[in-house]
């Protein structure tokens, strides 16, 4: 059995059709919260051996682990805007602590999703470089539980056969819509233009950055699935923390702009204050440094995101279906 935490979540939900594309839509197990029926859809047409609640999981695998091949622990509370620091240490620390010492008990390859959100404004770079990971300093509880658990990870003396915490950047893609606030740029930007015609930006605050020229390193859900379905066959790659990003930043207009010609339609951006509360730790700029990632043999090219939101808009979202 292979097992898929957040299953009904956005790369969780994609990561299962990559899964049954590969030939294992027979032996995979759904792990998630499926009391929240605003994922229902990514369900849709998704072949499984079981579902199990997020709740009662950590008890199954308890019972179950000599039959689990393989655990992609994709779930987790990703509201960056969520203060409530014992949330977080319940649902994104503790109960992965819990997963990792079961996977170790069990001789289970544990592969996870850690976050970009781990390097804060980006004082100490992008780089996965494992010596740096204690120096960095998140800038919301969100980010702070990702970085913890990296911290504990590195320091277990024991650990599973394999093992690979995967530093997501700026996810876009199809199965995102029940996401709300924390959706992709992109699927705002679409809803907006088709909504008025229009899209607003942060204005740059800073004098080396021009308006709507902040950037992150966007990347395609479809290559996320790519880059953890890599990790399968783990044989010959040495276990650690990757950055899963493209390694290309990409400004916010370049965005927007792509999202207009995906529609067809004239490109109408203007510039609006970045709100106070958030001004000051603002990230200007983020670029995963990929150079572990390709050194573990990973190979195949990115969407660029010309490319990516195209098949996003035109495959997905103009016609509002989901993988």
């Amino acid at each position: 059995m292979i097992v898929v935490t957040g299953a009904a979540g956005f790369i969780g939900s994609c990561l299962v059709e990559r899964l049954m594309a590969m030939g294992h839509d027979h032996n995979i197990v759904l792990v998630d919260d499926f009391s929240k029926k605003n994922k229902e859809a990514n369900l849709i047409n998704k072949s499984h051996l079981l579902k199990i609640e997020r709740d009662q999981f950590i008890s199954w695998l308890g019972f179950n682990g000599f039959d689990v091949e393989m655990v992609f622990h994709m779930g987790a509370r990703t509201d960056t805007t969520e203060q409530d620091v014992a949330l977080f240490d319940k649902l994104n620390l503790n109960y992965s602590k819990s997963l990792f010492q079961l996977c170790c008990d069990f001789a289970i390859p544990f592969v996870y999703a850690s976050s970009a959100a781990t390097y804060g404004i980006g004082e100490f770079g992008f780089d996965d470089d494992e010596s740096k990971i204690p120096l960095l300093q998140p800038l919301n509880p969100y980010g702070w539980s990702k970085q913890n658990f990296d911290i504990w990870v590195l320091a277990q003396a024991k650990k599973p056969p394999f093992w690979a915490g995967l530093k997501f950047f700026n996810v876009y893609g199809p199965n995102e819509y029940h996401k709300g606030r924390m959706a992709s740029v992109i699927f705002h930007t679409f809803n907006k233009i088709k909504e008025n015609g229009s899209m607003q930006l942060f204005k740059s605050h800073r004098p080396d950055f021009a308006d709507g020229q902040q950037s992150r390193d966007f990347i395609y859900v479809k290559d996320v699935v790519n880059i953890i379905s890599h990790f399968i066959h783990f044989e010959q790659i040495k276990p650690g923390i990757f950055n899963v990003g493209t390694g290309k930043a990409r400004s916010f207009y370049d965005l927007a702009d792509c999202v207009f010609q995906s529609l067809g339609l004239p490109t109408n951006i203007s510039f609006i204050d970045t709100p106070l509360d958030i001004r000051e730790n603002y990230q200007y700029f983020t670029e995963a440094n990929i150079d572990k990632l390709y050194a573990s043999g990973y190979q195949q090219e990115f969407f660029s995101l010309e490319i990516g939101i195209k098949d996003y808009v035109t495959e997905y979202l103009k016609e509002a279906l989901y993988i």
